[in-house]
């Protein structure tokens, strides 16, 4: 993953309505743009903007079905993301070494839940 993907990521979840809108499609196998609609107060033309910006940033995919669109996490963008921010925060920690150990193993939510 190059560092503008990277950037294009952290860029697409600094916005607090998608990142929700995010954490939704996470909480789910897919959810269709009209489901994600009814969860939010905005227009569904704005649920779609920032799906686009999601699927431009590879965090949702999306899987057209008749003239519905259902969208689904990208767990190894989320995942590989995850891993870069660590390392980066950690590579200007003091002691990185011992702040690697830290965050891997008391900071970070199994993925079961």
């Amino acid at each position: 993953m190059d560092e503008s993907t990277l950037m294009r990521i952290a860029k697409a979840i600094a916005d607090p309505t998608r990142f929700a809108i995010l954490k939704a499609i996470a909480s789910r196998e897919e959810i269709s743009c009209g489901q994600l609609a009814e969860l939010f107060p905005i227009a569904q033309a704005t649920v779609s903007h920032h799906l686009n910006v999601l699927m431009n940033a590879g965090l949702v995919e999306m899987r057209k079905q008749g003239q519905h669109h259902y969208f689904r996490l990208q767990r190894k963008a989320v995942r590989l993301f995850g891993e870069w921010l660590l390392r980066s925060l950690a590579a200007e920690a003091p002691d990185t070494q011992a702040t690697s150990a830290h965050v891997s193993r008391e900071n970070i939510p199994s993925e079961g839940g």
